[in-house]
C-alpha cells in the first residue's frame, strides 16, 4: 500500500514518467512538467529519494535508482493502453 499511496499524490508520477530517458536537473524536469510549482516538485522529489525511486546524480540532476527503472518497465504498457483509450474517446 505504501507504493501506492506514493504513486497516487499528484504529480508523482509525471515526474517518474518524464525521468524515463535518463537523468533531469530540477528546472528541467520542472519544465518537463509544465512549469510545476517548485514546492511540490522539491516535495515529490524528496518523497521519491526517500523511498529509494529516485537519486540525485552531480552534475546531472535526479534520476531513476534501478529499481525506478523496473517501475518505469511496467509503466510502458499502461502508457500504450492510454493512448489506445485516448483514440477511442475522440
Amino acid at each position: 500500500m505504501r507504493l501506492l499511496d506514493l504513486l497516487g499524490r499528484r504529480w508523482t508520477l509525471r515526474i517518474l514518467w518524464e525521468l524515463r530517458e535518463g537523468p533531469l536537473t530540477f528546472r528541467a524536469l520542472q519544465k518537463a512538467c509544465g512549469n510545476l510549482s517548485p514546492s511540490v516538485l522539491n516535495d515529490r522529489l524528496r518523497e521519491l529519494r526517500e523511498a529509494g525511486i529516485l537519486e540525485l546524480r552531480e552534475p546531472g540532476g535526479y534520476a531513476p535508482t534501478p529499481i525506478a527503472e523496473d517501475l518505469h518497465e511496467i509503466l510502458i504498457p499502461l502508457d500504450n493502453w492510454a493512448k489506445r483509450w485516448a483514440r477511442q474517446t475522440r
